[in-house]
């Protein structure tokens, strides 16, 4: 620990220490860093920044739960091996294996990223430790000369996580973060080259993803007010394609390159219009979610078939019946949920909660969790005959560092705020304390959505508050309806919009919404209107066993929700003319197919049926 701090002092004042170093209250009680430079782009809303919010029981927090304690429990020495050995110091322990044979530099800085992010969410003392020690003896394998061993893409997310120890822990990095920069700007290739069309983006040896570092550069300014940090992000501004969406939502020559690392540049763009306010980059980065919503995203939200943009000419449904690397799924939601939120955060508009949904049921949250040695989930796989969830070949790639990123956030994507209202955006079992003047509210919400369709928030305000409370009413979703104290409430609820009830709130006021979930076809592009996802509210279903069968999904909606006969368990669909509930071709939520259990995701009625 730095400037002499013990770990007992850091562990007992890691809390305090967040707040009164790395942040200073704002005149409606949300927080800020301390002596940041100006910041003229708008924030229309604000998210809890990892205070305040608690997951209730259910899976999201089993899924978190488990995540955390498998990091927590990853070894120290094993993890600071490589750095060690590299620095010429005593390096017990074992390499972790897989991408982080040599060191752990692919992941260190993501997995340093989650912790803080985890510690201050939870106020977990354990993990907050483990961060401050694994940066306290990496730190001792940096050298006179400041070097990292690090090219771009690890590089970045040292610095990343670094900042997130300031940030969220306390933990005094600056130094840290100044030393890593200063070499950086002197030794890493400014090369540039632009994003092409091959495997792995390796570009033939010149840098990897240089295009994602303005980020957290952008952050480190915000954070330090440190110039260096803004004029080194610069350099590394990715203008080339940012504008191609400048004017447009389907530009030509955005496809063929890497799809996480470019959702992921935008990042930097939305980092750079807080700090510039230009009204053009936050048109670009509208213009860049509709390219994925209208051109590349499958039912799951996800995108990227063999990591790539494909191009607006049915090649997206033709990946179904070629490919098993449908979607990175714990990269490429890591950068969705920080698209989405920022796009949310920056506009106030509620459409970017519909994709921070999908990704959470869909995505991340129907991946395979992260078990022994490292093993890990990277693609899943939509492929139109049948599919399965199946583990990376490789222990240890990025997607164990993002896996991490993903779960730490979830609490930070349920509830937002501004000064006069407070914002509902996911439906999992949660609570929140919002500070606000006038006194704290606590507002606890108890639900099994997607499973059903009721959702109850109890309201718990310190003295009588009068402000709106504000719910996403989902974009695929009608006739939602409210109850407020057990009476009915008229409410505009117009989908993709936020619906508002303005009141004075009480003590143990219960507000009720009931989200009616149906089941309808998701075509997945105009080229194939009939190769389909079966989608019941948010979440994607698919076909137990799909060998059996292949199912004539009925051509509209009405008959698909009078085709599909509900059993014991609620999730758990049949269809009209299975003979025997022993066949298993029962229809359930993608998010519970297990390892190496067969699907079928994606239904087409021109399938042969005689290879079954």
């Amino acid at each position: 620990m730095s400037d002499g701090v013990s770990r007992r002092e850091f562990l007992g004042t890691a809390a305090a220490a967040a707040s009164s170093l790395a942040f200073g209250p704002l005149a409606h009680g949300t927080l800020r860093a301390a002596a940041p430079p100006d910041v003229p782009g708008r924030i229309v809303l604000e998210p809890f920044d990892y205070r305040g919010v608690a997951l209730g029981p259910g899976r999201w927090q089993q899924q978190y739960a488990s995540a955390r304690d498998f990091y927590l429990g990853v070894s120290d020495d094993d993890i600071l091996c490589g750095f060690r050995r590299a620095a010429n110091l005593p390096a017990p322990g074992k390499p972790l294996g897989g991408w982080a044979a040599r060191d752990s530099s692919t992941v260190f800085g993501q997995w340093l990223q989650a912790m803080s992010r985890t510690s201050r969410a939870n106020d977990d003392k354990e993990m907050a430790a483990k961060a401050a020690k694994l940066i306290d003896e990496w730190a001792k394998t940096l050298g006179a000369n400041n070097d990292p061993r690090m090219r771009h893409y690890p590089w970045e997310k040292l610095l990343g996580g670094l900042s997130d120890a300031h940030q969220y822990l306390g933990y005094d990095s600056a130094r840290l973060m100044e030393r890593i920069t200063d070499w950086a700007i002197a030794n890493l290739d400014r090369t540039r080259t632009p994003a092409a069309n091959t495997p792995w983006e390796l570009h033939s040896g010149t840098p990897l993803e240089w295009y994602t570092l303005g980020e957290n550069l952008y952050r480190a300014y915000q954070l330090t007010g440190n110039a260096k940090y803004r004029e080194f992000g610069d350099v590394w501004r990715y203008d080339a394609y940012w504008n191609r969406f400048a004017e447009t939502s389907d530009p030509r020559g955005a496809q063929g390159v890497h799809a996480y690392s470019h959702c992921n540049s935008f990042s930097g763009a939305a980092m750079l219009y807080q700090l510039d306010g230009d009204p053009r980059l936050l048109q670009i980065l509208k213009n860049f979610y509709d390219f994925l919503q209208n051109t590349q995203c499958y039912a799951t939200g996800g995108f990227g078939p063999a990591e790539r943009y494909v191009y607006h000419d049915g090649a997206l449904g033709a990946s179904l019946e070629t490919r098993v690397d449908s979607f990175e799924a714990p990269c490429c939601s890591w950068a969705s949920f920080k698209l989405a939120r920022y796009l949310m955060t920056l506009t106030g508009e509620a459409r970017y909660g519909d994709w921070l949904e999908r990704l959470l049921y869909n995505a991340i949250g129907a991946s395979l969790p992260i078990v022994e040695n490292g093993k890990h989930f990277y693609y899943a796989d939509y492929h139109l005959g049948a599919g399965l969830k199946y583990y990376s070949r490789s222990n240890y790639t990025c997607c164990s560092g993002t896996y991490f990123q993903d779960v730490a956030e979830y609490q930070n994507l349920i509830y937002f705020r501004d000064r006069d209202a407070l914002y509902v955006n996911l439906y999992l079992p949660s609570t929140v304390e919002w500070q606000r003047d006038g006194g704290p509210v606590r507002l606890t919400q108890e639900t099994k959505y997607p499973d059903a369709e009721q959702v109850t928030l109890r309201l718990d305000p310190a003295a009588p508050a009068t402000f709106a409370l504000r719910f996403r009413v989902p974009a695929w979703a009608r006739d939602v309806s409210c109850r407020v104290n057990g009476s009915a409430t008229e409410v505009a609820a117009k989908p993709g919009e936020w619906a508002s009830l303005a009141r004075e709130w009480r003590k143990g006021d219960i507000v009720e919404l009931t989200i009616p979930l149906r089941f309808r076809r998701v075509p997945i592009d105009e080229w194939h209107p009939n190769r389909v996802a079966v989608v019941r509210g948010p979440v994607v279903y698919a076909q137990q066993i799909p060998h059996k069968n292949v199912v004539r999904i009925p051509p509209d909606d009405d008959a698909l929700n009078d085709f599909f006969i509900a059993g014991n368990d609620p999730t758990v669909f049949r269809f009209k003319g299975q003979i025997e509930a022993s066949q298993r071709d029962d229809f359930m939520p993608f998010y519970r197919f297990a390892e190496l259990e067969r699907y079928r995701l994606y239904h087409d009625p021109a399938m042969r049926t005689d290879l079954w």
